[in-house]
């Protein structure tokens, strides 16, 4: 017990990567950052956009979608709420130009001794996708509290002004807290040279170690989907990290893709209780949904509200549901496709942004509830989304 003691001290150290100690003034972080302002409601789609809450620990990318980058105001001031006692530069609430490109804000810990870095930009709110290969890739490293370092691969879109946009996100951040000097290809999502064209994405089901079993957490699948990851709730609610969906000004009807995918050989519970009848499997599923509650506040889905796919569509936010129906074990490029089903979005409310669309891809099915396989590996690319009804 002792030694598990240990190991979550130095695992919930890892939830802010710029803490050297538990000492609350060594923090560095951006909780939120927002566009306060009437006058400025008019460069966004919804109001909700105007504000970023509960930036990750795991972040330094902050991006706004606005209707025009060429309309936009050139004095835009910013507000940001950041750890207690920490500075930022430039000032809080200063008036900034972000139509050329990123602006870095650099936060200073209370004691001076820890800087972060964030880029934040405003992008124009994106064309709904109609195809992800995955060629965008780059690979991100961080120190650990351990002194390795830890690469891994971080996959985005390019937005019409060709900034990248981080639309997808992954499990990875979770996974590095059980990790000391792990490259790209040791994590459970990764880029693989070998995709149906170019580059694709390969998922793997992996041990989360001793600390993931002893905690009733003992797998970690790899998971890859549009939305975010808050790498600070993987301890206390693992499925609260997962935020589903990105702004879609398009009513989908159909998705396909390629896919490869061999299960583990033997499947585990959350007790690692070996079921030997059992077959692990892979899942793909997207939703579309709400992405404004009846309040007028922002609404995101998380890991929580998909728990149980066949009752998703009882949340009044859902507007439609698609998922694969079987993806058999195949070790060659194999198409796959799913159908949208469920009511018709109002088109005013889509085309004003108003719908959120979540592409999920695991290589665990019940990977969320930590049932699977070890060693289950799902390769996808060339995804595409269509939107002729």
């Amino acid at each position: 017990m002792k030694k598990y003691a240990i190991i979550i001290g130095l695992c919930c150290c890892c939830l802010a990567s710029c803490i050297k100690d538990e000492a609350p003034n060594k923090e560095c972080d951006i909780e939120s950052a927002w566009v306060e302002g009437t006058e400025y409601e008019k460069y966004f789609y919804q109001t909700t956009e105007m504000r970023k809450e509960k930036v990750s620990s795991a972040e330094t990318d902050i991006v706004f979608f606005v209707r025009s980058l060429i309309s936009l105001s050139k004095q835009i001031p910013l507000n940001f709420k950041i750890t207690d006692g920490a500075t930022i530069e430039p000032a809080n609430g200063s008036i900034q130009d972000f139509t050329n490109g990123a602006v870095v804000y650099t936060v200073t810990s209370e004691d001076g001794e820890w800087k972060r870095k964030y880029n934040v930009t405003f992008q124009e709110a994106p064309l709904p996708a109609q195809k992800y290969s995955f060629e965008n890739v780059e690979t991100r490293t961080e120190k650990t509290m351990l002194g390795g370092v830890n690469e891994m691969h971080i996959f985005y879109e390019k937005s019409a002004t060709g900034e990248p946009n981080y639309c997808w996100a992954t499990g990875n951040p979770g996974s590095a807290l059980t990790k000391n000097g792990a490259k790209p290809e040791e994590f459970p999502v990764y880029s693989t040279p070998d995709g149906k064209e170019g580059h694709g994405v390969c998922l793997t089901t992996q041990s989360a170690g001793a600390l993931g079993e002893w905690m009733k957490k003992p797998i970690a699948a790899g998971s890859l989907f549009l939305g975010r990851f808050l790498v600070d709730f993987v301890m206390s609610d693992a499925l609260k990290a997962t935020r589903f969906g990105v702004p879609n000004g398009k009513e989908p009807v159909r998705i396909t893709g390629w896919y490869k995918y061999k299960p583990g050989e033997k499947f585990t519970d959350l007790n690692m209780k070996v079921y030997p009848d059992r077959k692990d499997e892979a899942s793909i599923y997207a939703v579309y949904y709400r992405n404004t509650d009846d309040k007028g506040e922002s609404y995101i889905l998380d890991g929580h509200d998909v728990e149980d796919l066949d009752k998703v569509l009882e949340n009044p936010q859902v507007y439609k549901v698609a998922r694969v129906a079987s993806l058999p074990a195949t070790d060659t490029w194999t198409p796959w496709e799913m159908f949208f089903e469920g009511r018709d979005a109002p088109d005013d409310i889509v085309a004003a942004q108003g719908f959120n669309l979540a592409l999920v891809l695991s290589s665990s099915k019940y990977g969320a509830q930590f049932e699977g396989a070890i060693g289950s590996t799902l390769y996808v690319d060339e995804i595409e989304v269509s939107y002729e009804k």
